[in-house]
């Protein structure tokens, strides 16, 4: 069997897109791979395949990245012939081969409705996955809520507790590093395991530094004395407005300001004239996600997300 980038032929990324886009997971089409590719959010060598001694393609694995990435971010689609009879072996060696070739393990994202495990044909074709994902070093599982906000929706109200302004990066650093402490968020929780609070929150604003969101949509929530309350971090992805980053100070917490925080940053996409705006939370994050219903957000899928422990 062989396991090979898109760029070790001429016929292999027209090959990649013609695979059927089948299976009860849902699968990127012909025209969406070439959408994506002309985004430059897929690249050739980015787009792998498994073929049989007779040139037969036995699995397809899409990885994803922004435009200016240097290396993918997430595998956006893998996919194995329903005529193989081990599946998780032959994802498992196509992941592996790939990952050797990116010099990391980028997580893998998975989409699915939300009653995905009560559905045999869904549950069956996740369990091979996270089991090659397992085999190839993406053992740390985070399952999160995808929500949606469109104007239908309408605008949560102001509140009234808060101000919101401006601030310098190191103030936004310093809330970074607050708002993390007893976070619910799994992956925080688990990289405060291995670095300090400092370092991770530099990382979270190159993140969303990074993001196609802009700096200056970023505020300091604060109450009326000026005491720091918590942070908004309104941004975007390559496809729509986004929730991005939120948070309240410890101190804080159990007031009910996580509501205007997050109205603050609906409101301000909205005037924006966002169609929609996304955001995710872990399911276990049940205060977070709480607040989303409160400001009618929908939940639209389960994103099931599966990283190596220490993402490289």
């Amino acid at each position: 069997m062989r396991f090979f980038p898109a760029t070790a032929d001429s016929t292999a990324l027209d090959r990649a897109a013609a695979y059927p886009a089948d299976g009860p997971i849902t699968a990127l089409t012909a025209e969406k791979i070439r959408e994506e590719l002309g985004a430059n959010q897929f690249r050739p060598e980015w787009v792998w395949l498994a073929e049989d001694e007779n040139g037969y393609i036995l699995a397809r694995a899409l990885w994803w990245g922004r435009a200016d990435s240097e290396r993918p971010i997430a595998l956006d689609c893998l996919q194995v012939r329903s005529t193989v009879a081990d599946p998780v072996a032959v994802a498992t060696r196509l992941l592996d081969a790939a990952h050797a070739a990116f010099g990391a393990r980028p997580l893998y994202n998975i989409s699915l409705p939300t009653d995905w495990s009560s559905r045999p044909e869904l549950s069956e074709a996740v369990a091979w996955r996270r089991e090659a994902g397992l085999r190839t070093g993406l053992s740390r599982e985070i399952q999160r809520l995808r929500y949606e906000w469109t104007p239908a929706a309408g605008l949560p109200g102001a509140g009234g507790r808060l101000t919101f302004r401006e601030g310098s990066d190191e103030e936004f650093l310093e809330a970074f590093v607050r708002v993390s402490g007893d976070s619910l968020d799994e992956a925080t929780r688990d990289e405060l395991r291995r670095k300090s609070a400092r370092q991770l929150a530099e990382e979270d604003m190159k993140f969303y530094l990074d993001c196609p969101g802009e700096r200056s949509w970023w505020r300091l929530a604060e109450l009326p004395d000026g005491t720091l309350a918590g942070l908004a971090v309104p941004s975007a992805t390559p496809y729509n407005r986004n929730v991005g980053y939120l948070g309240v100070v410890p101190e804080q917490r159990g007031k009910g300001l996580i509501d205007e925080i997050l109205a603050e940053i609906t409101r301000f996409h909205a005037t924006e004239r966002a169609e929609r705006i996304t955001a995710t939370t872990d399911t276990t994050n049940i205060p977070m996600a709480a607040a989303f219903d409160r400001a009618n957000y929908e939940v639209t899928e389960i994103r099931m997300v599966l990283e190596a422990s220490g993402a490289e």
